[in-house]
């Protein structure tokens, strides 16, 4: 067994490579008793044996930070074997590895050649074991893949295609031997999340054709993954499909708004998401582009013939196979609807790491995951999915204690690229100790939280560090000597501040680089310095603890001293900030009603409409609620005028937007339209609505709070969760002023339930009815 690769010669352009074939033969003499093939590539894989497709994974092996992790996958394959002669073949493409990732479009990022391993043991009947795999008698032909890759798409040639290559008695003899790969074993890990599968299969709603040459197909979803065409034309058809998130006025798939158009980019991108196909006129030949994935709801179809028919085109979805664990409904169905965008934004953004938006970027933004990761714990199994990422931010993490934004990080984003500087931003490296202790709440795992505990340290020291050693230079213009707390501000370093605020002005991006961040990224030190003080506690780190308890409140004495003035009033006097200060504890207890006022005033002046970016709007409600305003949270939850939730569905979203106006008024879409953190808000759905809350110190449920809270003219709310101890069921109807509870309390755990009118009980495993009065 060792590593080989296809004898390319000269390497195309990225985006224009193709996915060549490899074969390998071997005899099978005696019978077999079971059979394990374990494959990886440096690139994506599909496997083969005896022609038939080994496993339903797909982008195999997945996305890691390839110097330092490998994932190989391991298959069943006994039942494929024959006696005598047997072929184990596989189809190789650029991936992640040497594809176009990222907004830069860059390519190349781990290596310039492609590479396949392979190990296939055979147990036979009598225990002896034959071991055989890749190896320089492999051989490789260019086939019917001509293109292949994750952003620009995919294109085929079935002309090309050596019908039963992968199979025995094909005659392979003309075919060049493949080339050996320099390649180690240390690397290679299995992964701890569930694979990449077709996941769900869409039925277009309508197909409408533009003109001779154009139809536009509908699958009334915003997805990602890719169309199967199961009707190709006559030989020498070539068609072209484009995926978009939106029609232009004209009813034509629209993509400007996908092509990536950044400050230190010359000019935008491509926006790529373009497959073509062409047809050998063979029947049965169906064309499904199984090395790339797109986000999008609509198909233009170039060059086809014929008028296409909902049993012709085929949307299939495609993500991490997690299993489901969170449900919510309720009286209204505006906010099921927004409750089911978030899901599917979430379902766009989960193939095999948490991504930002399933075509212009696909990052694994650190931000965006932190903020949502309570709200994905909720409704899908993500233990280890989040661990599986975790891996690659701990591996991506500088020598310094910086936290890359992204991880995996491709090395044209990291920290020797021309952008370095861009990475270690408040409230986006905070992952590394965020999802850690979320992932410990919800399924009590200690494990992940020693695991990255290192990681943890070594960056909140580069915080305190960065915190101590530097000052703003508007801050030492307007005081020159620095004051005593100012060694516990963060106020230098790029930060992306709140984010996407809604109005804010980001065209002048050297302004916007300069600006001092402060009170944002010293809120957020604040809160991790508590954070990792927690976590201390809870793996027994006695003698860590109380530094970073003390560490916690030296931060949030020194944000007080420069951000709230003598009469309790905040600076900047954002929504944003007032959120923060209640969120993470940074204000005293005396000052919080006024904080809390003062954050409601601002949101009836903005005519009761979010003001928040992407680091506060998970929080926004919350502290609403928790402050004795939750009629404000209901009023912003249910606006339907811009900004708002509601304003996206209002304007044919099925998916969440990464801009609060991510579609104008008059129809014209900007940037992504499928981006799962602003979804984060249905978290007041599960915890407020329905009441279902995990409580400090007793992770996984194990013992946790119903504490339904009416509002928003909502008559009736059901939710469920699957825990690590069973089914917690929520189900509470509204009948005037007579509020009834059931409740289903999983074995093995215990249930406070606080009832509108304030009286409390307890409720062992079982099932319970309560009732009380809604003023």
């Amino acid at each position: 067994m060792s590593w080989i690769g296809p004898a390319e010669g000269r390497v195309a352009a990225p985006g224009e490579r193709p996915a060549p074939l490899l074969r390998g033969e071997f005899a099978v003499a005696t019978p077999v008793a079971s059979a394990r093939l374990r494959v990886t590539a440096c690139g994506i894989y599909e496997a083969f044996l005896n022609g038939v497709r080994v496993g339903d994974d797909e982008l195999t092996p997945g996305f890691t930070s390839y110097d330092t992790r490998l994932q190989v996958q391991t298959y069943d394959v006994t039942e494929l074997l024959r006696p005598g002669r047997n072929v184990l073949g596989a189809i190789l493409a650029d991936g992640w590895y040497r594809g176009q990732i990222g907004i830069t479009r860059a390519a190349d990022q781990w290596g310039t050649r492609t590479g396949l391993l392979a190990r296939l043991v055979l147990t036979h009947a009598d225990g002896t074991e034959t071991v055989v795999g890749t190896g320089p008698d492999w051989r490789t032909s260019p086939g019917h893949v001509v293109a292949a890759d994750l952003i620009a798409g995919e294109r085929w040639d079935l002309r090309l295609l050596p019908r039963g290559w992968s199979e025995p008695g094909f005659d392979a003899s003309g075919w060049p031997l493949v080339e050996p790969r320099t390649g180690d074993l240390f690397r290679l890990v299995v992964s701890p999340a569930p694979p990449v599968r077709r996941i769900e299969e869409l039925t277009p709603v309508s197909i409408t054709r533009l003109d001779a040459h154009r139809q536009v197909v509908d699958l009334g979803q915003n997805i990602n993954g890719w169309v199967r065409l199961s009707r190709l034309g006559p030989a020498g058809t070539t068609v072209r499909l484009v995926h978009g998130e939106w029609l232009d006025a004209d009813g034509d798939v629209t993509t400007g708004h996908l092509r990536p158009a950044v400050p230190f980019l010359p000019e935008p991108l491509p926006a790529g998401q373009v497959d073509e196909v062409t047809s050998a006129g063979v029947p049965g030949d169906v064309f499904e582009p199984r090395r790339t994935t797109h986000g999008f709801r609509y198909v233009r179809v170039e060059g086809h013939p014929d008028d296409l028919t909902p049993t012709d085109v085929t949307g299939v979805v495609v993500h991490t196979d997690l299993r489901r664990t969170g449900w919510f409904a309720c009286s209204d169905q505006r906010l099921n609807a927004l409750h089911e965008a978030a899901v599917w934004s979430f379902r766009g953004n989960a193939c095999d790491l948490p991504t930002d938006c399933p075509h212009r970027e696909r990052a694994g933004w650190t931000g965006d995951w932190q903020l949502f990761v309570p709200t994905a714990a909720f409704l899908y199994d993500v233990a280890g999915f989040s661990t599986k990422w975790l891996r690659d931010v701990a591996a991506d993490q500088w020598p310094d204690g910086t936290i890359a934004n992204i991880s995996p990080t491709a090395p044209s984003e990291g920290r020797d690229s021309p952008i370095a500087f861009l990475n270690g931003s408040a409230g986006w490296e905070d992952a590394v100790a965020v999802v850690p202790w979320e992932l410990y709440r919800a399924y009590g795992d200690t494990e992940i939280l020693a695991e990255l505990w290192p990681a943890m340290v070594r960056w909140l020291a580069r915080v305190e560090r960065v915190a101590r050693e530097g000052r703003h230079p508007g801050r030492v213009a307007a005081r020159p000597e620095a004051a005593p707390h100012e060694r516990y501000l963060r106020d230098t370093g790029f930060s992306w501040g709140e984010w996407l605020v809604p109005g804010e002005d980001l065209s002048d991006f050297g302004a916007f680089v300069a600006a001092d961040q402060g009170d944002v990224a010293t809120a957020w030190f604040a809160r991790s310095a508590g954070l990792l003080a927690r976590i201390a506690a809870v793996l027994g780190r006695t003698d860590e603890a109380p530094r970073y308890d003390d560490l916690a409140a030296r931060v949030r004495d020194a944000w007080c001293a420069e951000y709230v003035d003598a009469e309790g009033r905040l600076t900047p006097d954002t929504q944003a900030n007032h959120v923060r200060a209640l969120a993470f504890d940074l204000v005293p207890d005396a000052v919080r009603p006024a904080v809390a006022a003062r954050l409601v005033a601002l949101v009836r002046a903005a005519g009761t409409h979010v003001g928040t970016g992407f680091l506060s709007t998970p929080y926004l409600l919350p502290v609403l609620a928790d402050s004795g305003h939750l009629d404000v949270a209901y009023a912003l939850l249910r606006s339907d005028s811009e900004p708002s939730w509601l304003t996206m569905l209002d304007r044919g979203a099925t998916t969440l937007w990464e801009r609060w106006d991510g579609v104008s008024a008059d129809g014209v879409p900007s940037e992504s339209l499928n981006h799962y953190s602003r979804g984060a808000v249905i978290s007041f759905l599960h915890r407020y609505a329905a009441g279902i809350e995990l409580l400090d110190g007793e992770p996984a449920y194990r013992r946790f709070r119903v504490r339904p809270r009416p509002g928003g003219g909502l008559t009736w709310v059901e939710a469920a969760h699957d825990s690590p101890y069973g089914r917690i069921e929520v189900r509470w109807r509204l009948d005037g002023a007579v509020f009834e509870l059931s409740l289903t309390v999983p074995a093995g755990s215990s249930a406070e339930v606080v009832l509108p009118d304030g009286s409390i009980s307890e409720a062992g495993p079982g099932r319970h009815t309560f009732t009380s009065r809604v003023s």
